[in-house]
C-alpha cells in the first residue's frame, strides 16, 4: 500500500459510523452481512449506510457480493492488512532498544 491508499483508508475510518460498521464486519468474518442487517445493528438509516459502505469500499476496506436479492458486505482483510502493514512499515527503526511488533515488516534502507 502506498501513502495515497493509506490516507484513503484512514480517512474512511475517521468517521464514527464507518468505523463502527467496519468493526462489525471484521467481527462478522468473511460471511459478511446484508446491508439491512448492518443498518439495524449500527442504527444508521439505509441511505446513509449506503454512503458509508461506498466510502469503505472505495478505500479498499470492504467488499460486496450479491446473494440472491441481497448484497452482502464483508471486511476486506487483505486491504485491512495492507493498511496495518503500511502503518508498521518503519516501526522502531530509529529508536534504540525497540523491537517491532510480531509480524511487522521491516523495510531495508
Amino acid at each position: 500500500m502506498d501513502a495515497k491508499g493509506a490516507v484513503a483508508g484512514l480517512g474512511a475510518l475517521a468517521q464514527p459510523s464507518r468505523l463502527e460498521v467496519f468493526r462489525l464486519l471484521v467481527r462478522r468474518g468473511p460471511a459478511g452481512l446484508a446491508a439491512g442487517e448492518i443498518s439495524e445493528r449500527v442504527g444508521v438509516p439505509p441511505t446513509t449506510l449506503s454512503f458509508h459502505l461506498s466510502q469503505l469500499s472505495r478505500a479498499g476496506l470492504v467488499t460486496s457480493r450479491r446473494d440472491g436479492r441481497s448484497i452482502l458486505y464483508a471486511a476486506n482483510y487483505p486491504g485491512m492488512q495492507g493498511l496495518i502493514n503500511f502503518l508498521l512499515d518503519h516501526c522502531c527503526q530509529d529508536g534504540p532498544g525497540c523491537a517491532p511488533p510480531k509480524g511487522a515488516r521491516r523495510r531495508s534502507r
